[in-house]
Formats: C-alpha cells, structure tokens, sequence
C-alpha cells in the first residue's frame, strides 16, 4: 500500500464524524482519489503534502470526465475533510463555483418512488433484508436505520422513537405509527428480531450491511431510497387531500393561498419525519 493511502485510511480509522456508513463512504473516496493522484503523476505524496494543484488537477479530470456535479460535490467534501485534518482548509476554496462545477439538480421532472411487490420480496432470499426493505417502504426509513431499528425499543404506542446512533447526523426523531398495516408489520418485526435489531446475533453492522447489498442485487433490486420517496408521497396525499406533483398532482403555482399553507404544513411535517431539517428538501421527494 502506498504511503498516501495508508496515511488516508488511518485519518479516517482514528475519525468517528458521521454515521458508520458515511465513514466507510469517505474512506472509499479518500482511497480512490489517492490512486487518482498516482494516476495524474503525483507520487510520493503523504497525507500532509496536498496542495492547491492536487485539487486543481484532481477537478479537471473529474470535469472531463464528465461526472455528475453531485458526484464531484461529494468529491469535494471528502477533500476539504482531508485538508481540515492536516489543518490545510485554505488549499481547497470553499466555494466549488470557483472550480467551475456547476451547481447539483436535486429537484427532477421525474418521480424517483419505488415501490415492493410480493414477487420482488420473495426474490429476496434473507429474512432480516426483507423486513429491513418492508420497514423502509412503510415507515421512509434509510437503509441503515432499517438495518439497525430494535422494534421492541423502538415501539412507542402511537410513534416508532429512533436513536441517534441509528439516524444520519446522529438526529433523534420519531416516526407515526398511523394504520393496521403498519401496526401488523411491527409485531412482525418484533418477533423476527426479539429483544435486539434486525441485524442477527454474531453479525456486525457492516456484515449485514453487505448482506443487504448481495440480496437485493440478487434480486433484481436498486435504488431502495426511492421506498423513502414513495413513503413521502402517501404521506403528501394523507396530509393534503391530493397527489403531491411527482404523484401526478398540481404544482405549487396551481393551489389556492388555503391549500398553498396546507402544502406547507404537509411539507414540515414530511420533513420531520424523514429526518430532515429543511422543508425544502422535500422537493427532492415531491416535486414542487
């Protein structure tokens, strides 16, 4: 292993910032940027010798490269991360407009929901991984809050109370327990899991993690995010009345100011309950 990545990984080894998964993700990207660097000329480099022409030239391939501007984005965040640690914040500008990388497209035309059919379940060989996936659809939870959920902890009557230690940002929230169904697939849960999570005795996170990922792609599955999307959707119809836009319903600029407010309300509390802090994030799930 080259000194660079060595020194990358032991950063990031000796950093607890962020959730498991997002620091197995910039250990990922901090690895294949460091070979990057090798790859553009750069060698002998330590963790310590980053400079502004790294940066620059690490850019401008992935600009030719033409590569998402979320994609870079994400890039960017793991390098001023790097530099912060080795108190060099100055050799990556805070702005990425000074880079030239235009700005991301959150909001698309496009619904991005996902639904789950019993076909598709029954593909899924894992027991804990279909409850995992069945939990996402019903209640908008992330990957690794289904993975991680103790339903008996969790199940407060009328609500499900997420731990920090679960939840992206490391964010307390809680989640309506509303219907039946939702009801049904708690006990379910609690009986699948008994005392603990979802994420079997003997088994770490990061090894159910895997396990999750082999299924699903065995399956034919993807973006399982987009069981978020169609949780806020349902949630959108059940608090307004009407579709929200990516459910085929009307745009803002179409609403009356009554119905402009009850959009707003809906929005706030959708927000809360995906565990965002931000109502306009959920255009990402809506549509506007």
């Amino acid at each position: 292993m080259r000194d660079l990545n060595y020194q990358l990984k032991m950063l990031c080894k000796y950093s607890h910032e962020g959730s498991f998964e997002t620091r197995v993700g910039r250990e990922r990207q901090l690895s294949a940027i460091a070979n990057q660097l090798h790859e553009l000329g750069f060698r002998q480099l330590k963790a310590t010798s980053l400079k502004q022409k790294h940066v620059q030239a690490l850019v401008d391939q992935w600009l030719g490269q033409n590569l998402s501007p979320g994609t870079i984005k994400n890039r960017m965040s793991c390098l001023r991360w790097w530099a912060e640690k080795i108190n060099k914040r100055s050799v990556v500008a805070r702005s990425n407009e000074i880079y030239g990388i235009p700005d991301r497209q959150f909001v698309t035309s496009e619904s991005k929901a996902r639904d789950l059919g019993q076909a598709q379940l029954a593909r899924v060989r894992d027991e804990n991984v279909r409850m995992s996936l069945r939990l996402q659809r019903a209640f908008g939870l992330r990957r690794e809050e289904a993975i991680k959920l103790q339903p008996r902890w969790a199940d407060r009557g009328e609500h499900l109370q997420l731990k920090a230690s679960w939840t992206k940002g490391r964010r307390e929230r809680t989640v309506p327990i509303r219907t039946e169904a939702q009801r049904a697939l708690l006990e379910h849960a609690k009986h699948l899991a008994g005392t603990g999570s979802l994420i079997p005795r003997g088994r770490s996170y990061i090894e159910q993690l895997r396990i999750y990922e082999r299924h699903t792609a065995n399956a034919g599955l993807s973006k399982m995010h987009g069981l978020r999307h169609a949780y806020a959707q349902q949630r959108y119809l059940e608090l307004t009345g009407w579709p929200s836009p990516h459910g085929g319903g009307p745009g803002k600029e179409a609403l009356t100011p009554a119905q402009q407010e009850t959009d707003r309300q809906a929005r706030l509390a959708i927000s809360r309950e995906l565990g965002h802090v931000r109502e306009q994030i959920t255009a990402v799930y809506l549509g506007r």
